[in-house]
């Protein structure tokens, strides 16, 4: 059930990479050079008040040291960036493997 889930993250994750993918491709062919915008101010234009939230969050609970080493460095980074990863670890979280030896087999 949990792979199940994981799975479904994965596809969520991935379709907004995508998204973030055509944005910033489209704002590099307008400006004629590769452009990326960063996901903490992609966030920070389109909902000021939950960033904020989540920032008070952060470091009511895991410090400001965590808040300001860890998180702003990640949200930093391209939007495409970050929801690719998080797509590609719960796409591996929740992969299924093969038996080696076929469904009828024994082991």
């Amino acid at each position: 059930m949990f792979s199940f889930v994981f799975r479904c993250f994965s596809v969520v994750f991935l379709a907004l990479a995508v998204i973030f993918a055509i944005l910033d491709g489209a704002r590099s062919v307008g400006a004629s050079e590769f452009v990326t915008k960063p996901l903490l101010d992609i966030w920070a234009r389109g909902a000021p008040e939950s960033l904020g939230d989540v920032e008070t969050f952060a470091t009511h609970y895991i410090g400001t040291t965590a808040w300001d080493r860890a998180f702003v460095p990640m949200l930093e980074q391209p939007g495409w960036l970050v929801f690719g990863v998080l797509a590609l670890l719960f796409y591996l979280a929740g992969y299924r493997r093969k038996k080696p030896y076929g469904s009828f087999s024994a082991r």
